[in-house]
């Protein structure tokens, strides 16, 4: 099946050619197996090579590359980890791909500020890792191992949004490369500011199309005094989700609320080796100072009890916790196991929590009588959620069905006053979508604001917004 953009392919010159193997040696490759490497993601599309690919070590030798692209006009994509489901990373017309890999260092923790500032290709377990001496911790949470620089890239979120915040909270500042070469900070790391514009937060899910990040500078928070997780079952999935409603109406600060339905479950039991009851369930954290966390876990309880939520049960160890939030941060993959063989189709939006029952509850009627399996999760405390359809990679109608049910969901969405994407982000599925979220004079500005930072269209063309109305 060919769901790609038919977009022009530009070819780098010889002369260009000859400039990059000069500056990169063998770290500039064009070997099939490692383009199609970095042609591929986590989306329904299909691979789709860039023309070479570039391990960067420094930002000197990010400036160096994107001077050339855009000298040649040539399209420069940043790669951190390839995890992306919306088609975020493939370089559909062509070019240079920068694979952030080599750039994994920790630059700075600033532990008295709550601070830490890293290279594009820090994963988030890694600086967890390396601070964790200090009592602090990064929040920012995605499936995946994501790299820093991706997930600011992405606007990126996770399991713990609904207490810490998503990327669009937590990144305090930038270092980006521009199309003319240069490099700028985007802000200091004062906790507050009203000096001009905030350029931090344009680039911060921008998907790389406005300039190419190679330092990020992101929040850290203390360690949490008590964490206690549990688990409940709901028999239906709107007593579940309804429960989520309640319990973020009534202010409590919960660290952290999952839902998956019985689908999902088990797919998590199989993959994981769990036992967990096949019903609609939810997964909370508390954290906080041990009265608090209990305070917290009783009215939670009381609330889910209302709604006919069953068999709370406990994780108290901190392997109990990992091991369930490791099984709900593999749910992507465990759904695969589904149907082994099949593409996922991965799509999410994002509503007020008021309308979230509705909107998951009707999502769920419309997916009745599918061909393919499907699972929901979702990241309900703050009103988003995950579809994932498992489709035949072979099967233009399951295609279209998928297509037609991610239509439908999106436009639900919308019309209940929320976003086509909460954390996905656009890349190249979800661009139709804009006009109805955001209507064409505001369109218009982010193209104008495009073609002003990226005049020659070299940074990740033909994702997020079209080049031209």
């Amino acid at each position: 099946m060919d769901k790609l953009p038919h977009l022009h392919r530009r070819t780098l010159p010889p002369e260009g050619v000859a400039a990059f193997q000069s500056l990169f040696g063998d770290r500039f490759i064009t070997s099939e197996s490692v383009r199609i490497h970095h042609g591929t993601d986590e989306s329904p599309y299909p691979v789709c090579p860039p023309d070479a690919v570039i391990f960067p070590c420094n930002e000197d030798e990010v400036v160096s590359v994107v001077t050339l692209c855009n000298r040649y006009k040539i399209p420069v994509t940043a790669f951190g980890i390839g995890s992306s489901l919306e088609g975020h990373v493939l370089p559909i017309q062509g070019g240079i791909t920068l694979d952030f890999s080599q750039m994994n260092k920790v630059l700075s923790v600033d532990a008295q500020d709550f601070t830490a500032t890293v290279q594009p290709g820090v994963i988030r377990t890694q600086l967890n890792d390396e601070i964790k001496d200090t009592g602090l911790f990064f929040p920012v949470d995605p499936g995946a191992h994501a790299s820093l620089g991706g997930m600011a890239a992405t606007r990126a979120s996770g399991t713990n949004a609904v207490r810490y915040g998503t990327m669009r909270e937590n990144v305090v500042s930038l270092r980006v490369v521009t199309a003319q070469g240069k490099v700028i900070r985007t802000a200091s790391r004062a906790r507050k500011s009203s000096a001009g514009y905030d350029l931090t937060h344009l680039f911060v899910g921008s998907e790389g199309t406005l300039g190419i990040i190679v330092a990020v500078t992101v929040r850290v928070y203390p360690l949490p005094e008590a964490v206690t997780a549990a688990i409940c079952n709901f028999p239906t999935l709107q007593s579940a989700v309804e429960s989520v409603v309640q319990v973020m109406q009534c202010g409590v600060p919960v660290a952290r609320v999952e839902f998956m339905d019985e689908r999902a479950v088990n797919a998590v039991n199989r993959y994981s080796k769990l036992g967990l009851k096949e019903t609609p369930l939810l997964l909370f954290e508390f954290h906080g100072s041990e009265t608090g966390v209990q305070e917290q876990a009783t009215l939670v309880q009381d609330i889910a009890h209302e709604n006919g939520g069953m068999d709370f049960q406990w994780a108290s160890r901190p392997e109990d916790r990992t091991r369930l939030w490791t099984a709900r941060h593999n749910s992507h993959y465990s759904g695969l196991q589904l149907r082994p063989g099949s593409r996922s189709v991965a799509t999410d939006v994002c509503v007020p929590i008021s309308r979230l029952a509705e909107c998951v509850t009707q999502t769920a009627a419309d997916l009745q009588g599918m061909p393919f399996p499907y699972t929901i999760v979702g990241h309900v405390g703050d009103g988003n959620f995950h579809v994932q359809m498992l489709i035949d990679p072979d099967s233009e109608e399951e295609w279209r069905q998928s297509e037609e049910v991610n239509h439908r969901l999106v436009h639900r969405a919308i019309g209940m006053d929320g976003t086509c994407t909460g954390e996905h982000g656009v890349g190249i599925h979800k661009i139709e979508f804009l006009k109805a979220e955001h209507g064409e004079d505001a369109l218009e500005l982010m193209r104008l604001v495009k073609h002003a930072y990226d005049p020659n269209n070299i940074f990740n063309p033909g994702k997020i917004i079209s080049w031209e109305a």
